[in-house]
């Protein structure tokens, strides 16, 4: 079996095998290429697998993003997506041998990051990937919505100052793109979300074209500063993303979705962890979550440059053994944090902690606390105090979250 990349000459084929894949009929594009959900598809960031006689039997991409670190670190990333196999070549070694060769290739092109959304959850933590990000659903009963009075010292029980204008999804795609731009670099977890996936439609809304409503929320001067997009199917409003610079536009959105007459419920599609929309309600059984599930998954493909590159809030100092099966690697070496800045240097010192690599891409951005993985005896911590020393290290400022589908 041969895996090779792919030109734009390719595209035909290349779509056609993901869709035979998934078992998908494909859909036809707009005369522009756009509106599908593999519209985006970068041609050159490809590869197929091909059989001894030429038959192509398998997919993967990689999409060009920014990715969004603790500390406000934005820095490139490779996306990893349509990665599929024909159902009559799976468990032949055509995955591994993708996954493989796209590994060297990211760091061919001096990539250092990897990100996915895992269609199957068992699949990707051989291949060096560890979920690192959290989604979850909220429905709040509409006749049980009402906003708890503030309690804090000066809080504000209106909410933002500004308006809201409901706009079709059609004719407010600039605002979209900037709103969401002005977000995602202050979003631990966040992707870029590229001008082209937006002029493509290529995604999930509101990136897609699919008719939507869009709440855009202003500022007292008139600048967009946040949006929902939404849309109802009966008596339940289904807002797929809220995007806000900060969280009283936040608020101030939740509450024009949660006033929307002649609806029943209303269904938050995509709430991080920890989000404080239900401690907002003043009755918290109004709010019910579900599909609490992994979104972003990334793998370190340059350990030293992945630590260094991420900003931090605690001094300290860690040594981690990291153990890298899939690129058969390891490596020992002591982190180094003080003022926001770390080092990450060789050494022989007896570890704090020893790790797999896809275990670090868990805990990377900081969603989930060390100490966690080592109660659940998938990091091995050498000293009583290494997993406490190490949830302080590689805390974030907020919950990472994705929203962004690819």
């Amino acid at each position: 079996m041969e895996i090779r990349p792919t030109t734009d000459q390719d595209l035909g084929v290349f779509v056609d095998t993901l869709h035979t894949a998934f078992g998908f009929v494909p859909e036809t594009p707009n005369e522009d290429g756009g509106g599908v959900w593999w519209a985006a598809t970068e041609m050159d960031r490809s590869l197929l697998a091909v059989t001894a006689d030429g038959r192509p039997v398998g997919t993967a991409t990689s999409h060009a993003f920014e990715l969004t670190l603790p500390g406000e670190a934005v820095v490139p990333v490779a996306g990893v997506s349509n990665v599929g196999v024909l159902p009559s070549h799976r468990r032949q070694g055509a995955l591994t041998a993708m996954k493989r060769h796209q590994l060297t290739d990211l760091r061919a092109r001096g990539e250092f990051l990897s990100v996915l959304l895992a269609s199957e959850a068992t699949i990707y933590g051989r291949f060096g990937y560890g979920p690192a990000t959290y989604t979850q659903r909220l429905t709040v009963q509409r006749h049980r919505a009402a906003f708890d009075r503030p309690r804090a010292h000066g809080a504000d029980d209106a909410g933002a100052a500004g308006s809201v204008e409901v706009l079709k999804r059609a004719d407010c795609g600039e605002v979209l793109e900037q709103v969401y731009d002005r977000y995602r670099r202050a979003q631990p977890g966040a992707l870029s979300r590229p001008h082209r996936w937006w002029a493509l439609g290529a995604g999930q809304p509101p990136v897609a074209r699919a008719p939507r409503y869009i709440a855009v929320h202003r500022d007292p001067d008139g600048a967009a500063d946040g949006y929902a997009c939404y849309s109802r199917d009966g008596d339940t409003l289904t807002v797929d993303e809220i995007i806000a610079v900060d969280d009283t536009v936040h608020t101030a959105l939740a509450r024009f979705a949660l006033g929307h007459d002649l609806v029943t419920q209303v269904v938050f599609k995509h709430v991080p962890p920890e989000h404080p929309l239900r401690w907002q309600l003043a009755d918290f059984g109004a709010g019910s979550l579900s599909d609490h599930r992994d979104w972003l998954w990334v793998r370190l493909l340059d350990v030293p440059r992945a630590l260094t590159a991420r900003g931090w809030l605690t001094d300290g100092e860690l040594v981690l053994d990291v153990d890298d099966p899939f690129l058969a690697e390891h490596g020992r070496h002591l982190l180094t944090v003080r003022d926001g800045k770390a080092d990450f240097v060789p050494t022989d010192r007896e570890p704090d902690l020893s790790l797999d690599v896809r275990d670090l891409g868990t805990i990377y951005l900081g969603g989930t606390a060390p100490s966690t993985l080592v109660r659940a005896g998938h990091i091995r911590a050498h000293r009583p105090d290494a997993a406490a020393r190490a949830d302080a290290l590689f805390r974030a400022e907020r919950p990472p979250h994705c929203l962004h589908w690819f």
